[in-house]
């Protein structure tokens, strides 16, 4: 399958590739990182962090090399991010001007995966909701039932707007299929 198209296309901006991408890469990347780190949190955490970090600088991403190679390597570094954090008991807030300037996945259309969410009758879906990990929960409960923007969510929960907005797509993602399953 040719992915240079979605490539380009996601270099503009367009959130179907992203969303492609993401879809496509998820579990190579986060399979890597659960056997580098044999802990399921630690990799999720360093999957989002990786896309975030790959869809803000997907315009310096170099076709010589594979796409999933590329993410790796970010991945790579995340991971040693991480590491080092942890070894440093000292807490320094770092702003990163990327983060504000975060690439906008915000994208208003509704996709499958909403129109899907939002047919479905309310007990129902926070059952299925109940079958996400915590912290996908967590940013569906706020964006859908709290309404609340991607930026008020990325405020109250403490993460970068990027990393929201990835844990927002997953997490739709996610609930898509178990409610596909559960038909």
């Amino acid at each position: 399958m040719e992915i240079k198209p979605y490539i380009d296309k996601a270099k503009q901006g367009d959130q179907v590739a992203f969303t492609f991408l993401l879809d496509r890469y998820w579990n190579e990347v986060y399979g890597f990182m659960l056997k580098r780190t044999e802990n399921e949190t630690d990799a999720e955490d360093i999957t989002i962090e990786t896309f975030s970090k790959a869809f803000d600088k997907i315009a310096t991403y170099n076709p010589e090399f594979k796409f999933s190679t590329w993410l790796i390597a970010i991945a790579k570094n995340v991971h040693i991010d991480l590491l080092r954090k942890k070894k440093s008991s000292l807490f320094i807030e770092i702003t990163d001007e990327e983060d504000h300037q975060a690439y906008n996945v915000a994208d208003t259309a509704p996709s499958a995966e909403d129109e899907l969410i939002t047919e479905q009758n309310l007990s129902q879906l926070l059952r299925f909701i109940k079958e996400l990990k915590p912290h996908y929960q967590e940013v569906i409960q706020l964006r859908y039932f709290q309404e609340m923007s991607y930026q008020e969510i990325s405020d109250k929960i403490g993460e970068p707007l990027s990393n929201v907005k990835i844990k927002l797509l997953r997490a739709k993602k996610l609930l898509a299929e178990i409610i596909q399953e559960r038909r």
